[in-house]
């Protein structure tokens, strides 16, 4: 029987990958493959250094337009004004120290024929496998009124940087007695607490800062995860300040006028202060570029080897891909990352990759030195990824101090990870 995931053996959970799929030494003397990373979140940085420790003379290349990368995890409390965004932000020069081609440009064309990519500035990589890991982008077709530009004035705030901040200073800028409006999509979406964890720590700052505001959360879903801990919380903590409407009370948003700020909903319209809109996603358009996504908007993938079931020698890893059972989050992406890149390493050397089990663990903060978390164990069944035994979740009813020392892991998982990831 396996080790149940405790909260400290979840916290190395990122870690576990590197060491579950060790490599031979023998494959390290191996002549080179060259193997093309697009993305350079927590998937694909995880991926590309992973490759180069395995296998020191593969030729890695990343290509990432931004040269500096800001996290999503936390950057709900920089929103909150808890944190800045300096904390979140993070760049590529160890990966290249370590011998990484890093290409600061966008992947524009993938040609799975002659297997090449082709970059903005019109530079091709050849590759003999590419990892795709895009995370997300915005389906702005399933609302109608909500794009890129309106973004620019009712934020969606679901890529960490400028938004972040826009965000931030709408509630700045907010009069107190104002409402906050949080739109939340249906399932699939990246990291599906953080919009409940962003709702609380939005009350944290109003009841500070604003006290005669409000919340209201307008959700596309009936249930969510971990909703029991976020609800006991916001009653202890906030009241009656977060006010939620599920989607059987018409919570669903079926479109925007960013003209007046207007969020319609099956049952009725809100113009809140501030409005904060999320919208449905799906995998980042690279992916649909490659010919790596399907009628979802997602990536079928072998779960084993994160191939594409579409179109061979490209693996999808991260928020892009249809992994089942396992949350979109960068704990699970990072482990996805490690995982394909020992498999990458595998059929390279002509062995059959080992059958990856994956630990994802997800912090929720819903104000400072209060936390919770969830963790899981994930390994292939069938085609998609399944939950197996040995998860563990924050109790409903505990005291304040383990939700203060959950608060502490939350940040001490994120050095660990960022670290990982980026040195």
């Amino acid at each position: 029987m396996n080790a149940p995931v405790t909260r400290r053996n979840a916290l190395l959970g990122i870690t576990a990958a590197a060491t579950s799929f060790a490599v031979p030494s023998i494959l390290r003397a191996q002549s080179a493959g060259r193997i093309v990373v697009i993305g350079g979140g927590f998937g694909g940085a995880a991926c590309a250094r992973a490759l180069k420790r395995a296998q020191a003379g593969l030729q890695v290349t990343l290509i990432e337009p931004n040269k500096t990368f800001t996290s999503c995890p936390f950057s709900n409390e920089v929103i909150a004004g808890l944190r800045e965004i300096e904390a979140q932000q993070f760049g590529y020069d160890r990966l290249a120290a370590e011998g990484i081609t890093v290409a600061a440009q966008a992947a524009t064309a993938v040609d799975a024929q002659k297997r090449s990519v082709t970059a903005a500035d019109g530079a091709t990589f050849a590759y003999d496998r590419l990892v795709i890991s895009p995370g997300i982008d915005f389906h702005f077709e399933a609302l109608p009124g909500y794009d890129d530009a309106a973004s620019e004035k009712i934020p969606h705030a679901w890529k960490a940087g400028v938004q972040t901040l826009l965000l931030r200073r709408q509630l700045e800028a907010m009069a107190d007695g104002g409402t906050v409006a949080i739109a939340i999509p249906a399932n699939p979406s990246r990291c599906p607490p953080a919009p409940y964890e962003r709702a609380s720590l939005i009350a944290h700052y109003l009841k500070t800062n604003k006290p005669r505001s409000k919340v209201l959360v307008l959700d596309a879903k009936d249930g969510f995860s971990q909703q029991r801990l976020f609800e006991k919380a916001w009653k202890e903590l906030y009241g009656d300040m977060i006010e939620r409407v599920a989607l059987s009370q018409g919570g669903r948003v079926t479109s925007v006028d960013p003209a007046t700020r207007t969020i319609i909903t099956e049952f009725g319209n809100y113009t809140p202060d501030v409005a904060n809109v999320i919208p449905p996603q799906r995998a980042g358009r690279i992916a649909a570029i490659a010919g790596a996504t399907d009628a979802t908007g997602w990536c079928p993938i072998d779960p084993v080897t994160f191939e594409s079931k579409l179109v061979k020698n490209i693996h999808v890893i991260g928020d892009a891909c249809l992994g089942g059972g396992i949350p979109k989050s960068a704990s699970a992406a990072s482990g996805q990352g490690k995982a394909c890149a020992a498999a990458i390493v595998a059929l390279l050397a002509g062995r059959a990759p080992e059958m990856p089990r994956l630990t994802g663990v997800c912090y929720n903060t819903v104000a400072p030195g209060y936390g919770f978390s969830l963790a899981g164990n994930y390994q292939p069944k069938g085609d998609i990824f399944a939950e197996v035994e040995g998860g563990a979740t924050s109790p409903v009813d505990a005291p304040r101090e383990l939700r203060a020392r959950e608060a502490t892991e939350a940040e001490r998982w994120f050095q660990t990870i960022t670290a990982d990831t980026f040195g």
